[in-house]
């Protein structure tokens, strides 16, 4: 048994029965974990391990872990700092916050593997042009290179844990300022500035071996009409084609009001996997992924089940104290510890987790 195209939530901290019937649906292949899916360490062990147990082909476990306001799980786990912090100290020091990124990500991906969660969607890849509050402090830097330089090292982080990076959110969200949770965002640059600028860190990534990319609900209208996500221009001929990438392709979630352009729930599933992306999200409207799960009908390419497949998490990853008996855990915690206390970005919303308050 294969992994199938859906990746869907769940209700609470652990599974019901409707749970348990969606994510046994053949065309389901993922979860993903909000904060709400989270009590303690020992619950979410428990969550994971059952998900897991599910199908023969294990489901992917996702999550949005990227530190600061966007955390999902809080207690228990360290708290990870805003990829700003990395990029302010870059400024002066850039080698030191290539190193302090580079532990950030083992400690992020130890601790989730450590709890069964296979991959974090992280990291953002966006530019900080100052325009963006939902981007805003989850950007690393304004500057192309600096944004690239401490992705690598957060994903050569995770790597060391045996997870993979997911970068977000492609071709670059970072420019508009209408939030694509709640609208649909317009850029109306040329291919040409983006290319110079936004795609710098996707393409160095890449070419750093990046295993995932999620799209931006933002429709740029002088390449195409469709949001990225729903663009055969943007994720077969330019990333795909011009870019040589070979990973996972992940949509953003599609209840988003940025993904509405492409029709009902079902259209949008279908236009988001017509169009390139390997798997769909549909997050937090149990309705709609019911929907989905009756009425879809779609050409999902062979290609798709292998490159969801190298986003397991690797297995047998050490528990928490196995962790805390490892030099290399205590001595990350020990170089990060304190990083982006001062900033106060750890006590703000997460502008992403707008489903989980309703």
């Amino acid at each position: 048994m294969t992994l199938g195209p859906l990746m869907l939530d769940v209700a609470g901290t652990a599974l019901t029965d409707d749970d348990r019937r969606r994510l046994s649906h053949p065309l389901v292949g993922g979860v993903i974990l909000f904060s709400r899916n989270y009590r303690d360490p020992a619950q979410l062990e428990a969550l994971t391990a059952e998900i897991h147990a599910l199908k023969p082909a294990p489901l992917l476990i996702g999550v949005d872990h990227e530190g600061g306001r966007v955390q999902r799980f809080r207690e228990g786990f360290t708290r990870l700092p805003p990829m700003r912090v990395f990029g302010e100290l870059w400024n002066a020091h850039p080698r030191e916050a290539r190193q302090l990124a580079r532990e950030t990500g083992f400690v992020l991906a130890s601790e989730l593997r450590a709890h069964g969660v296979d991959f974090s969607f992280a990291p953002v890849l966006d530019l900080d042009y100052g325009a963006s509050g939902v981007i805003g402090d989850r950007a690393f830097h304004r500057d192309p290179r600096a944004v690239a330089e401490l992705g690598q090292a957060l994903m050569l982080g995770m790597k060391d844990a045996g997870m993979a990076a997911c970068g977000k959110h492609f071709p670059g969200h970072g420019f508009v300022v209408a939030d694509s949770h709640v609208a649909i965002p317009v850029d109306e640059r040329p291919l040409a500035e983006i290319a110079r600028a936004d795609l710098v860190p996707f393409r160095l990534m890449i070419e750093a071996g990046l295993a995932a990319l999620m799209p931006a609900h933002v429709i740029y209208p002088r390449i195409d009409d469709a949001p990225a996500g729903f663009s055969r221009v943007w994720l077969n001929d330019i990333l795909r084609g011009e870019l040589g990438f070979d990973g996972a392709v992940f949509s953003d979630d599609l209840c988003m009001a940025g993904a509405a352009v492409a029709g009902d729930i079902v259209a949008r599933v279908e236009a988001a996997i017509t169009a390139g992306c390997d798997m769909a999200l549909v997050c937090n409207r149990p309705d709609l992924a019911d929907e989905v799960l009756a009425r879809l009908n779609v050409d999902w390419p062979a290609p798709a089940r292998a490159r969801l497949a190298r986003m397991h998490g690797h297995p047998h990853p050490p528990d928490m104290t196995r962790l805390r008996e490892s030099a290399r855990y205590m001595n990350a915690l020990h170089h990060i510890a304190g990083l982006g206390q001062d900033s106060g970005n750890l006590n703000l919303p997460d502008p992403t987790d707008y489903c989980a308050r309703s």
